[in-house]
């Protein structure tokens, strides 16, 4: 099975035996809670736009493994072009859901832990690569969706893994044994991990030779035992469990979810694992996942982007306010924000090399860059939807109160804008709004950009260590004629 259509996604998690709580409950049905169904939705997405003709070049491609057709949310980069599609993919993916799609973190895992456990290997003479491949070939056979694990909760960030007062605010090996090892921690902030078959868990900073226990990658079932799910709390999440609620959600059919993440004493058989104590390697692994991962913001943000700023185009038209002059001007200055951090997705692709082990990477400067304006152009796209969508947005009765028999009248009668529009089309565009600036897509959308991907100053971190001023100074010591 190279391609699950989705449906039958849908039908592969009803078969897990996944540990989540939410509100202090277990969920027995994930699948169909309705808090967490339009997340799920999302991937499913990923899945049924693989299947459409007119997406085919885009959502799918050649296994580098088997030469089998694949989902490219499976694929290992081997071409500048395959970096190119891939934002261009993140980008539709997020036109059609508005919201995150939860598989670019997989994918970004997959490229970075291929060229590592390549270098460990060639460096020790570990067979960390084959197992990785042999892992891989396991995913895009079955066409699974992997949840990539980097955040460890981290404690006190002023000291390192194995010096923090609670041994285990790092994941680590707590155990070894002759079929594997144990392990024992928690990854945070684990976006979409309740619609995933597998987690792949990497190290979430550089180590140091006394670290040595938490310099661990591997892969395990999502339902592996011991592992269990805490759902994160979203701004206006259980507007989705009112009776017939509908456009009080703003965005119905698709969202985003995170989760706390804990792994209790679970076991890791040796084949599943891809690191396991080169600590000199965790900050490769770090920075090649990081750098994936920024660049994949250069697509998915601003597909959501492009929802958003359609959302803002209707609201003026729909208030009459669309052929203002500021208000043409706002939505000029959303498209040249959002373009902007296209232009880097795309530029980090082209300028794409390829590594030891044959994957492609993305130019690191230019994927941190791209990182380092996706946590500021989305909060000024943001700013100016809310502009354009007047408080309206923020204060419009709910949809029981539009749809109420003395209330109703009213509601329709006060909140009219143009004539030609219906006021419940006019809430139904404010309330998309307020979901992708304020509620539950504001995870996927504007908070997820500041802090997705590692916080703005890791990406300046990156960009100094990048920006090769030692050249820059050579070129202007030429240009004025200085000699040393």
């Amino acid at each position: 099975m190279a391609l699950m259509t989705g449906e039958q996604y849908v039908e592969s998690l009803r078969k897990l035996n996944l540990k989540v709580y939410m509100f202090g409950e277990k969920i027995e049905n994930p699948v169909d809670n309705p808090i967490l169904r339009p997340s799920m939705n999302s991937v499913k997405m990923t899945y049924d736009l693989a299947l459409m003709p007119e997406y085919e070049d885009l959502m799918t491609t050649k296994s580098a493994l088997n030469g089998e057709k694949i989902n490219r949310f499976c694929h290992l980069h081997h071409s500048t072009e395959d970096l190119i599609k891939k934002v261009k993919m993140q980008r539709l993916c997020g036109q059609k859901t508005a919201s995150c799609f939860q598989r670019c973190v997989g994918m970004d895992a997959f490229n970075a832990e291929y060229s590592t456990t390549y270098e460990i290997d060639k460096a020790y003479g570990t067979n960390y690569h084959e197992r990785f491949k042999k892992y891989l070939e396991y995913v895009q056979e079955n066409d699974l969706t992997v949840d990539g694990a980097m955040t460890d909760p981290k404690g006190d960030r002023g000291l390192s893994p194995s010096k923090q007062e609670d041994p285990d605010l790092y994941l680590r090996v707590v155990e070894r044994r002759a079929d594997g090892v144990v392990v024992r921690g928690a990854k945070a902030h684990q976006t979409g991990i309740c619609n995933s078959h597998e987690v792949l868990v990497m190290p979430t900073i550089a180590m140091r030779p006394e670290d040595k226990d938490y310099a661990i990658s591997f892969a395990v079932p999502t339902d592996a035992e011991g592992v269990f799910m805490i759902i994160g709390r979203q701004s206006c999440d259980t507007r989705k469990l009112e009776e017939f609620a509908d456009i009080d959600v703003g965005n119905k059919k698709f969202g985003g979810v995170e989760a706390l993440t804990i792994f209790d004493n679970v076991f890791v058989p040796w084949e599943r694992i891809f690191l396991d104590g080169e600590t000199e390697f965790a900050g490769m692994l770090v920075e090649r996942f990081a750098g994936y991962h920024r660049q994949s913001y250069g697509g998915c943000k601003v597909g959501v982007g492009d929802v958003l700023i359609g959302a803002a185009a209707l609201a003026a038209d729909y208030n009459g306010a669309a052929k203002a002059s500021h208000i043409k001007d706002k939505l000029i200055e959303m498209t040249h924000l959002n373009e902007t951090l296209y232009a880097c997705g795309i530029a980090c692709s082209a300028e794409g090399h390829k590594t030891e082990s044959g994957n492609y990477i993305i130019d690191m400067l230019l994927a941190n860059v791209c990182k380092q304006n996706v946590t500021r152009f989305p909060y000024e796209i943001t700013r100016l939807a809310e502009d354009i969508a007047g408080g309206l947005m923020v204060t419009a009765p709910s949809e029981k109160d539009l749809n109420h028999e003395l209330l109703g009248p009213y509601v329709q009668k006060y909140l009219k804008g143009v004539a030609s529009i219906s006021t419940e089309n006019r809430l139904r565009i404010l309330r998309l709004i307020e979901n992708l600036t304020l509620g539950t897509a504001a995870v996927g959308y504007r908070t997820e950009s500041m802090h997705g991907a590692g916080s703005p100053q890791a990406q300046r971190i990156m960009i100094a260590r990048q920006s090769n001023l030692g050249h820059k100074k050579a070129l202007a010591k030429v240009i004025a004629n200085i000699t040393e």
